[in-house]
């Protein structure tokens, strides 16, 4: 196998010293060069080549974002956004998301210490996965956004939601998710619940962007809320995501238990407990993402009687957690992305839908 050849960019010297260490720690990457900015980046993308870049947001003569808009245009080049955990950084990470970036990863905020090698393993993942999807943020930005609402269309809540729709997300989630709950009527019969794999600090930005585009409500998940018919509710970034059942209502409820497979929010623990609460009146959606955070948990539902399906691997920037899912045989149907939200919205309205099997 040939090696991964990397460019990193940032404007601290600090990084551009600790990143290609992180990412020497496997034998297959091999970091090509830095630029301390995004003007050198372009030319160094020019000369080098690399497979994949890593991209600082913040930097000086041209920032992380007017980088990535020239990437995008003009290379095709799989970038990496490194930000903090900072509000500005999170929003420009989001912006970098909508306009073509892989993904991202976050830098600790003592980044001036060893823990910056925290991110290592996580980086070196997502390097690797750029690599073999190489075409992947082409697939979801050949499918056009909703625009926003021009009014929301509250589905009269008289109680909880009898059934539940209940998602895990990872690689590709943001976008993917952009696509889809704006195609979901506003009068939509059963609770939503999102698990997207995101730290802290950015879930409640991205669930505001994800509601001003969509006829239903979207929110940041709160220890308490109702599960009602046409609200979604978001995993809050560092917390587990489940629900309990009081009498004619089920309640949000958060965690922060030991990470599960490697995530707080994980998939797994949303769908358990989904299956536990609403048995044979959930769904489970597993969607585009790395690794195999879900495929259980679609099991758990499967086994109580619910319906589960998952996302194709076309229209998926990774097909790491579907694919797992469906080797498990914990799904019963497949969808496109592109017909996602019809599928959706028969299935929970009662016509009939063509399930076939996985």
């Amino acid at each position: 196998m040939k090696k991964i050849k990397v460019l990193v960019v940032d404007d601290s010297a600090l990084m551009r010293k600790m990143i290609p260490q992180i990412l020497s720690a496997d034998p297959d990457i091999e970091v090509i060069g830095t630029a301390m900015d995004g003007l050198f980046a372009l030319k160094k993308i020019n000369d080098l080549k690399p497979d994949v870049i890593t991209l600082d947001v913040n930097m000086p003569r041209m920032d992380g974002i007017e980088a990535l808009r020239h990437i995008v245009k003009n290379f095709g080049t799989p970038t990496i956004i490194v930000s903090s955990l900072t509000q500005k950084d999170a929003e420009l990470t989001l912006n970098a998301l909508e306009i073509g970036a892989f993904d991202f990863v976050t830098k600790p905020q003592d980044a001036i210490s060893v823990h910056i090698r925290e991110i290592g393993d996580d980086l070196i993942q997502k390097v690797r996965a750029a690599y073999e999807n190489p075409l992947a943020r082409l697939r979801i930005k050949k499918l056009k956004t909703a625009s926003a609402p021009k009014e929301k269309r509250p589905y009269p809540v008289k109680k909880g939601a009898e059934s539940v729709l209940a998602i895990g997300i990872s690689t590709g989630g943001p976008n993917a998710l952009a696509y889809l709950l704006p195609q979901i009527p506003g009068d939509f019969p059963a609770g939503i619940l999102i698990v997207q794999h995101m730290p802290a600090g950015f879930t409640e930005m991205f669930a505001a962007r994800l509601n001003a585009l969509c006829k239903i409500e979207v929110k940041e998940a709160k220890d308490g809320d109702l599960i009602i018919p046409g609200r979604a509710l978001i995993a809050p970034g560092d917390w587990h995501l489940k629900v309990k059942r009081i009498m004619d209502n089920t309640i949000a409820v958060l965690s922060k238990s030991t990470a599960v497979n490697g995530h707080r929010p994980s998939a797994d623990v949303l769908f358990n407990s989904v299956a536990e609460e609403y048995g044979s009146s959930a769904t489970g959606l597993i969607m585009t993402g790395m690794g195999g955070d879900g495929a259980d948990g679609l099991g758990s539902i499967m086994e109580k009687g619910g319906f589960t399906l998952a996302q194709d691997e076309d229209s998926c920037v990774v097909f790491g957690m579907p694919k797992v899912a469906i080797e498990k045989n914990h799904v019963k149907q497949i969808v496109s992305l592109e017909k996602m939200a019809g599928f959706l919205s028969a299935h929970f309205s009662g016509q009939e839908v063509e399930y076939g099997t996985a």
